[in-house]
Order: C-alpha cells, then structure tokens, then sequence
C-alpha cells in the first residue's frame, strides 16, 4: 500500500487555490495583523487577527467608497441565513456600524436579538473608508454564523452612499454588482507567498489568448495543448498561479487544467479548441484527470510543499493538456474578450516527490446526484474504501466533489467517486432494462411528483442504496460494489457556553468602551 501524505488545502469542487498576499494601495491599517488579503484588486481590503484567549476576532475592511462596507460570514456562500456587519462613516467623522442579518437574497435586517459585530475606530480618507471591528468566534447568537476551524465563506458588499439614517434602521441601497465572496479559513490561513518570489524562475502558461466569450449565459471553452518538449527530464513546478483579467472576474466562474490521457494522440498543427461540448468526441481523452482547478472564491496563487512538486515536461508520461474555462454570462453581454490561463513556476531543482490530485466525491449525473426540487437540505454520502489507494466525467454541470493534492503521485488514481448502483435504481423504478440508460433514468426522475413524504422516502433511497465505487483514471477505470455505506457518525458540536450574563456585561463593556473612545476621538479632534 502506498502511503499519502495530503497537502494541507482541499479544494471543493467549486474548488479552492490560494492568493496572492499584495494589497493594493489603500489607507494604512490601524495596527499590524497576523493575516491580510485582497478581496477585490484595488477595491477591496482586509486584515484579521484572532485571539485565541479571548475567543475574538478582529477585523479590518478597506473599501474604495465613501458610502457604506460590508462584511459577512455566510453558511452557504450566498445571502440567506448570513451574519453581516455594516458600516460606515458620517460627515462629521463618526464611525457607525450595525449588526444584521439576511433571511433570504433580500436587504439584511437589523439583528435586534444580541449585539455582536462592534466598531472600534475607522475612517474616511482619499475615497476610501475604512473601519475596524470584533466579534466573538462564536456569539452563541442563533442569527449569527460562527467561525469554525476549516472553511469559512466571507461576503462582502458596499455602496457609493451613507444609509439613509431618517429611517429607523438606516436604510440601505441595493449594491448591484458591487459584492463579493471568498472561501478562507481564518482560523487557520496561511498568508500565501508574493508573486515576486518566483520571479526568477521559469515558467510555462496555458492560457486562452483573446478569446471572445459568446453572448450566452453559459459557455465550456476547451483547448488542448501539448506538454513542453524543450527539456529533456521531467520538471517540477512549486507554485501556479491563475491568470485572470480583473475586468473579467465576473464572467469567470471555474478552470480545470486536465490531464489527457497517456495514450491520447492529437494532430500537433491542429490541437483541439472550441465549445467543449462542440468538439466533445475529441476531448474525450481529456475529461477527467485532473491537473490543477481554480474557481469563484478561490485564491490566485497556490504553492506546493517544499518535499513536493508538480511534474511538467521531459520525461514524464503526461504529454497533452486540456484547459477549459466554465464562463457565466447572465446579461448575455457580447464582444467580452478574456485570456485567462494558468502559469506554472518551475523550480530550480527536482523535489523528493511527484504531486498529484485526486477527486473525491460523487458523479454530476442523475446516477449520482438527484435532489428534489425545492429542499433546504439534502444528504448525499459519498465513500472511498482503502482499496483504492493501495496499488469523471468532463464538466457540464456543477460538481459535488472535492481535490486534494496529495503526494507521492500515484499516475494510476486521479478520481475516486460513489454512484448508486444499476441494481437500487431499477427497483426504485421498477425497471426490466438489464442496462438502464441515464435517459431512461432522467425521464423518469422528471416526471415524479412530490411531497414532503416523497422527499423522506427519497432521503431514505439515498441513505440505503447499493453504491458502485469508480476509481483509478479515465482509461483504466476500476469498480468495487458496496452493499451499503459504512455508518459515519459525525462529530458532535461543541456547546457554546459562554453564559447569557457574561455575554452581556461583555458586550455592554465593549459598547461602552466604544462610545467612551469615539466620544473622546471627536472631542480631541476638534481642538488640535
């Protein structure tokens, strides 16, 4: 069996990369952090530092506006259920700053249970606005989200005015596009290298060049190109970096750089390009082993282990790559032109390991995900039995996997994934067919009707069908059949138990300390 060490990120399909950690020109912070990043090139900043004593955090957003910011946990990555705290600075200089929260894709209200999210200085200056703040890890607050160990999903948003504070909660403006997510654990972040670490090395770019996007809401651009052949042993990589035009942010939703198969054969004067779904028949090659990936929330720059690189070139078996680009185009705008790519710095010298990824999840086929429309929630278990380290499907729709690096590479794994079986699907359907087809499957899911007590039953399916277990690579895959998912039994969440009078006299202290401080602020400000 071959032992793997998995590199520290994971990245969930919609996947996770790292960034760059240059902030762009902007007002100094208030104090120095422990980490920073740049949430939006030249609009958006922030710094954090959390004491692990106190079980606080402490924020600091920098917004290029002179009206409101806003910063928000979310549970899902979208508006509903998220805790946000919004401020902003008035004409006299004085710092405001709410707590609230959004019960759906609406204007969050004020959160009037506990006051959780507290100012402690900020500013307005140069057409920036500035503010920092605090609030507990976890506020034991059921209208506040909170910051767990792993993944947190950050939301932010701005608008080019104050709230109109005539209304009793300080009426706010829609943002329109001015909005933003980021998946960051903050607990746990590790400040990414600057660009200019790797500015010396040599580098090789896969990367669309002016390509114009069609004027469609969706739209999969493939190209294949072939592996540099101008060194003769194989190279490791030690970091990439995802190329992205900062005025196409919006229309790029996720990359995948894929491996073709060893075997795959291409005519070198006519690689492949075009709608991946229009030149499918010659990508099929190309559609699963995955590379490297980057998406909506992730960061740009990702650097590998210093025992572990990646192998480009020369001798390794890899000789073709498939880039492809998922673009979202809701307004159907035309004549967007975008040259997005990947770029890989190569090392100096060979690292100990070869690194690779594996995909670990569930198929995007009604095989392996099929949700009744309309649920909150929805549990489907994927599992990945020890065989298959011992020794997917291209992407039309969104995933529900995740990507780990890991190293040693293994060239015979890329994707492990759990389906349900043919065997759970034709009694469920009551189907003689001795192959049944995803048509035949699709058609029948689409014309079931649904209740409350159909959904129980159809979790209940879930949790007990027979699944078929797929591993290895695309031209080499394997099956073990699994009679039914071995039992998970989650870990039980801690017990906030931070009392209901501490928390108050905290917060009670905090409010006064502020008001005390900003009093004080405006009092010295004035005669100096």
């Amino acid at each position: 069996m071959t032992k793997i060490y998995v590199v520290s990120y994971v990245i969930p399909l919609l996947l996770v990369v790292q960034q760059i950690n240059r902030i762009t020109c902007s007002l100094q912070p208030y104090t120095s952090y422990k980490h920073s990043i740049e949430l939006e090139s030249n609009v958006v900043n922030l710094w954090w530092t959390i004491d692990e004593i106190k079980q606080e955090i402490t924020f600091e957003l920098h917004i290029k506006t002179i009206g409101w910011i806003a910063l928000g946990i979310s549970p899902a990555g979208g508006m509903k259920g998220a805790d946000i705290g919004l401020g902003w600075i008035d004409q006299s200089g004085q710092v405001h700053f709410q707590d609230r929260y959004a019960y759906n894709f609406s204007r969050p209200i004020i959160d009037n249970t506990t006051k959780d999210w507290f100012a402690i200085q900020g500013r307005e200056q140069n057409g920036w606005t500035a503010i920092q703040f605090k609030r507990f890890l976890d506020t034991c607050d059921r209208m506040d989200v909170p910051i767990k160990s792993g993944t947190n999903i950050l939301i932010f948003a701005y608008g080019l005015e104050d709230p109109d504070t005539s209304q009793s909660d300080g009426l706010i403006y829609y943002h329109e596009n001015r909005r933003g997510s980021r998946v960051i654990p903050l607990q746990s972040y590790g400040n990414p290298s600057p660009e200019e670490k790797f500015a010396d090395l040599d580098y090789i770019d896969f990367q669309f060049k002016d390509y114009i996007v069609p004027a469609t809401d969706t739209t999969y651009h493939c190209q294949v190109y072939k592996a540099p052949s101008n060194f003769s042993q194989r190279r490791h990589a030690i970091a990439y970096k995802t190329i992205i035009d900062s005025n196409n942010r919006d229309l790029v939703h996720h990359i995948v750089l894929y491996e073709c198969n060893t075997i795959a054969m291409f005519d070198d004067n006519n690689l492949p390009i075009g709608v991946c779904d229009e030149i499918f028949q010659n990508i099929t090659a190309c559609s699963a082993n995955i590379a490297c990936s980057w998406a909506v929330g992730g960061d740009d720059i990702v650097e590998f282990p210093e025992i572990a690189g990646y192998p480009l070139g020369g001798d390794f078996e890899i000789k073709y790559y498939m880039f492809q680009v998922h673009y979202n185009n809701p307004k159907q705008i035309s004549n967007r032109h975008d040259s997005t790519g990947f770029r890989f710095y190569l090392g100096k010298e060979r690292r100990q390991y070869d690194l690779g990824y594996l995909t670990l999840g569930t198929d995007s086929s009604p095989n392996g995900i099929a949700i009744p429309p309309g649920v909150d929630r929805f549990i489907i278990d994927s599992y990945c039995p020890a065989e298959t380290t011992k020794g997917g499907k291209s992407t039309k729709d969104e995933m529900c996997r995740q990507i780990f690096a890991y190293y040693p590479r293994m060239n015979d794994l890329y994707v492990c994934v759990t389906i349900n079986s043919q065997e759970s699907w034709k009694k469920i359907i009551n189907s003689s067919e001795s192959l049944l087809s995803i048509e035949t499957l699709e058609k029948w899911l689409k014309e079931l009707k649904w209740t409350p007590e159909s959904v129980v039953q159809w979790q209940n399916f879930f949790n007990d069908a027979s699944r078929l277990v797929v591993y290895g690579r695309t031209d080499n895959y394997k099956f073990i059949n699994q009679d039914k998912l071995p039992e998970y039994k989650d870990l039980k969440p801690l017990e906030c138990k931070r009392t209901i009078s501490n928390l108050a006299i905290r917060q009670n202290f905090s409010f006064i300390l502020f008001t005390f401080t900003s009093f004080f602020t405006t009092i010295i400000s004035r005669y100096l």
